[in-house]
């Protein structure tokens, strides 16, 4: 083959937020080799095994290129045109005879790694005019959303450490050896987290399991699973109590000091350390540390969140940071200035001022609305409870609750249920298998690439963008497309009617009116007309570059000549760099007050059950989740390079737990909660603490009717069939799915 038909092209891994730079080679329409960028600006050459892999993705013939409808057990491929009447036909007569308010959505964890979806996800729920939604976030992060919220007024202005220019970090709930970071943008984390070793600095990791993180760390302290806050709160405690409370310049932008010291006087490191497993010496050790340090950071995250206590602690990070004068400085807690600003960042037009709670209930269980959503688990009972207000049908936007929700049995079992369902997906997967249509996105590799929301949270202020690599077959829509099409369906349009293009012209306009009627926006008062017509394309690039150019380096639209637009970044293949993380407060600041909230009622509320908890013994085992560096919750494992080898959906267990027991290395144990039972292969190892045992999550591709050769030969076991719907983080709805009781006995 002559060398002149092999084609280089630069593109950002879209897997996660290290967001790495990949150099993928071309010859014809196959990809033959994938390997690190080392001229990107960002990663520098970083690459994980997932990216090495996005070849088999695109290529994997389990991925769907054709819409498919379902006739009982069989599946046909059909034209977009046939895929949509089909739709049409079955939802409209579901509005006609119980309203909107018997549909709704299921958003995924891919939609924000996804070009096309992560901003037109924002324009569906609007047009499609559903009341409710559902999503990954309340298994995930929206505890961290909830605190953000009320503490600065916005639910994804989210502080993030500054690793580069830290001296100690103190890190709970995270395993960046398995993930990277998370709410946390950065490639090689634990190359940084070595550089901080290395220039003397010192890094703790709080985690029930000793992970591979350690490695890169000075110090492990392993803690009872659901603690944290506790944990937090008495490290509060001691900052006041031994008068090293300092938080520099914030001390006048913030509300509520006096009170947090109240709050936390009863959480002393004695009252603590039985519920913790933590001696109380060693929490005085660390916050004393913390606070000598020349600068520092705490960083909680998803076992921090996805606990029973998590918006206590997703907060109290922040409290401790705030404290210790390490929020917004150098070093410490930083608000990253992104390019491109998120659409996401936008108020919700329905919230007031300072955000509100439970402003309407579910109708089975009564669990309160949360920034607009309820607890994930609510699904189920919702589909399957007849009366009033049953949900008849529902759209999957690249999602898979049967895997990722809790009570997944339930949901699976529900799913039947429904009148009509869509899923827009690549896969026919456990949850997908349930549709009556799939409307399948392009590869990653056949659109370009700029990730919308995860530059928010970034260790320095920067961007890339992607061209796609191959053009989509004829006749593909890409899925912002697909998501108008849906949306103008449940909004009781015909098919053949639907201009996806004149909706997203509308969509635009009515965005750019309401950027140029904010005062705090670098357009403001402009002709919005005149914006309009000077930007540029059509669907999420046209919106690209309207956030490009209206951001922080942008040219705003002429005004500042040297600013950036999405042409000039296009001209800069390996990224841009406009340098490290500033101080942004109080100009981040959304609240009522202009302040930080160091206080919000909502949260400080949930503080006497968690004062309760103090007095209650955890006598059995606990289970907690995890990840591992070659899996990506149940995205990747049709992949054959990242799944073969030995088996590593096990259960960990600490020796002395197996002993007593009377389970074996490489047995099989029965693991039971108040939700159910699983059966897992045993892998006994002194990274787990006693009292704690550890399955992953992601797996259990055992379900009849899936197309996923590879994952199913691999297909593991499901943990959350024993996850309870009904245990949750009380201020944000979020899943408790770490901390949760269970028996284990030999199967």
């Amino acid at each position: 083959m002559p060398a002149s038909e092999l084609r280089t092209h630069l593109r950002t891994c879209p897997l996660c937020e290290a967001m790495c730079g990949l150099e993928v080679t071309t010859e014809g329409d196959q990809v033959t080799r994938i390997r690190p960028d080392r001229e990107d600006v960002w990663s520098k050459g970083y690459i994980c095994p997932k990216g090495a892999v996005l070849a088999d993705l695109h290529h994997d013939p389990d991925r769907l290129r054709t819409p498919l409808i379902r006739d009982g057990k069989q599946w046909r491929e059909v034209s977009w045109d046939e895929a949509f009447e089909t739709i049409a036909q079955r939802l409209h007569p579901v509005l006609e005879s119980h309203g909107i308010g018997a549909v709704t959505a299921y958003i995924g964890n891919p939609t924000a790694h996804n070009f096309s979806l992560s901003r037109y996800v924002g324009a569906f729920m609007p047009m499609s005019t559903l009341p409710i939604i559902y999503s990954a976030g309340t298994v995930d992060q929206w505890p961290k959303n909830v605190s953000s919220a009320l503490m600065y007024g916005g639910m994804w202005t989210i502080p993030t450490p500054d690793l580069d220019r830290t001296d100690y970090l103190l890190v709970l709930g995270a395993n960046p050896s398995a993930s990277q970071g998370s709410l946390l943008a950065a490639a090689d984390i634990l190359g940084r987290f070595d550089a901080i070793l290395a220039r003397s600095g010192r890094i703790v990791v709080i985690d029930p399991r000793r992970t591979a993180t350690v490695d890169h760390a000075s110090e492990w302290v392993p803690i009872q699973p659901g603690t944290d806050a506790a944990l937090l709160a008495a490290m509060v405690n001691v900052l006041f109590a031994e008068g090293l409370v300092d938080p520099g310049r914030l001390a006048e932008l913030a509300n509520g000091i006096d009170r947090v010291q109240g709050l936390c006087r009863a959480f002393t490191p004695q009252s603590v350390e039985a519920s913790c497993a933590i001696p109380a010496e060693t929490i005085r050790r660390i916050t004393r540390e913390l606070a000598a340090a020349k600068t520092a950071a705490v960083y909680g995250r998803i076992g921090t969140c996805n606990q029973e206590f998590g918006t206590l602690a997703s907060w109290l990070v922040d409290v401790v940071n705030f404290l210790t004068g390490n929020l917004d400085r150098p070093g410490g807690s930083m608000f990253a200035n992104p390019i491109a600003w998120s659409l996401t960042t936008i108020h919700p037009p329905d919230q007031p001022p300072g955000f509100a709670f439970g402003r309407w209930k579910s109708r089975v269980r009564g669990a309160p609305e949360v920034l607009g959503q309820y607890p994930v688990s609510c699904l189920a009972e919702e589909i399957s409870t007849p009366g009033e207000g049953q949900i008849k049908a529902l759209i999957t936007i690249a999602g898979n609750p049967v895997i990722s929700s809790p009570d997944a049995g339930k949901l699976d079992a529900a799913l039947p249920l429904l009148d009509c369902m869509v899923s827009v997906d690549n896969y026919l997967n456990e949850t997908t298998r349930h549709a009556d249509v799939i409307l399948p996105g392009l590869s990653p590799f056949e659109q370009p690439h700029y990730d919308e929301l995860l530059w928010s949270w970034a260790v320095r202020n920067a961007g890339n963008y992607s061209e796609a690599i191959f053009p989509p077959e004829p006749g593909r829509l890409a899925e912002w497309e697909i998501l108008l099409t849906l949306a103008a369906i449940i909004s009781g349009a015909k098919p053949s009617e639907i201009d996806c293009h004149v909706l997203d012209d509308l969509y635009f306009s009515g965005l750019v009116g309401l950027i140029v009627a904010d005062e705090s926006s670098a357009i403001a008062g402009r002709d919005p007309g005149e914006i309009v017509r000077m930007t540029g394309g059509t669907g999420p690039d046209r919106l690209l570059d309207f956030t490009i150019r209206s951001g922080p380096y942008g040219d705003h639209y002429e005004r500042n000549t040297d600013g950036l637009t999405l042409a000039k970044l296009r001209e800069r293949p390996h990224g841009v760099d406009m340098g490290a993380l500033e101080p942004r407060i109080p100009d981040i600041l959304r609240t009522p007050s202009g302040k930080i909230e160091l206080a919000p009622e909502h949260i400080v509320a949930d503080l006497p059950r968690l004062e309760a908890r103090l007095g209650r013994r955890e006598d059995g085992l606990v289970l907690v989740s995890r990840r591992h560096l070659r899996s990506n919750n149940s995205w990747m494992h049709n992949v054959e390079k990242l799944v073969r080898g030995r088996d590593r959906c096990t259960l960990m267990i600490h020796p002395d737990d197996a002993a007593r027991i009377g389970i074996r290395e490489g047995g099989t144990a029965r693991v039971a909660s108040k939700s159910g039972t699983i059966e897992a292969p045993v892998e006994i190892t002194d990274e787990m603490m006693p009292g704690v045992v550890c399955l992953p999550h992601g797996w259990g591709h055992d379900r009849e009717g899936i197309r996923l050769n590879v994952a199913t030969r691999h297909a593991g076991v499901n943990n959350n069939l024993i996850a309870p719907g009904d245990l949750v983080d009380v201020p944000s709805g979020n899943a408790v799915v770490n901390g949760i009781p269970v028996d284990v006995t030999p199967a």
